[in-house]
């Protein structure tokens, strides 16, 4: 379990196919001891597995399937990408919670800037418009935003400084492809309706 609140990134260093996936080599200044091992960690908002630290870099496993329904398809060496810790008992929460279960990507349609602000729009598959919910939680790339405006599938944001500032958001572009996790309790009682 995450907040997506993103005080940390880090480069992509190398990734390497293996048989049943793909082995993604992180660089990063958050602190991270070898007792870490076997962590949760969320990267881009995919909860992964630390599987080893190695002249300190972060060596992730992820499988063909997490390809499949993520933006690590698009990615490359140098990218960065948004890194949060699990959450610790008697962590503050401040934004929201989110569990690095990416339920499906999206397309940024337009961003403007306003002084030092971003208005982003996102369009996402028609099956997720109920999902999408005028002041509710969502999580883009694993940070916790609010959606501002929701018409059909899609949706509204507004990215504050601060963000921009410590997130990979600010790298974005109109046509990006980011990852989209909708708010828990959105998607239970949508469950409840059916």
């Amino acid at each position: 379990m995450f907040t997506g609140i993103i005080k940390h990134t880090g480069k992509i260093s190398k990734i390497i196919k293996k048989r049943k996936g793909f082995e993604l080599h992180l660089d990063t200044k958050l602190k991270i001891s070898n007792k870490s091992t076997g962590t949760s960690i969320s990267i881009n908002g995919v909860c992964l597995t630390l599987e080893k630290i190695q002249r300190k870099k972060l060596i992730f496993f992820i499988s063909y399937k997490t390809f499949e329904i993520t933006n690590f398809k698009k990615i490359k060496t140098n990218d960065i990408v948004n890194i949060e810790k699990s959450l610790k008992f008697g962590d503050e929460i401040a934004g929201h919670f989110v569990q690095g279960h990416v339920d499906t990507i999206g397309k940024i349609t337009s961003i403007k800037k306003r002084e030092k602000t971003w208005t982003m729009d996102i369009i996402v598959d028609k099956k997720f418009s109920t999902l999408l919910v005028n002041k509710g939680s969502i999580a883009i790339n694993g940070v916790s935003l609010t959606i501002v405006k929701a018409i059909q599938n899609q949706f509204t944001l507004i990215i504050i400084p601060h963000t921009l500032k410590l997130t990979n958001i600010i790298a974005l572009k109109i046509k990006d492809i980011v990852n989209i996790e909708f708010d828990i309790v959105i998607k239970y009682l949508s469950k409840l309706k059916k």
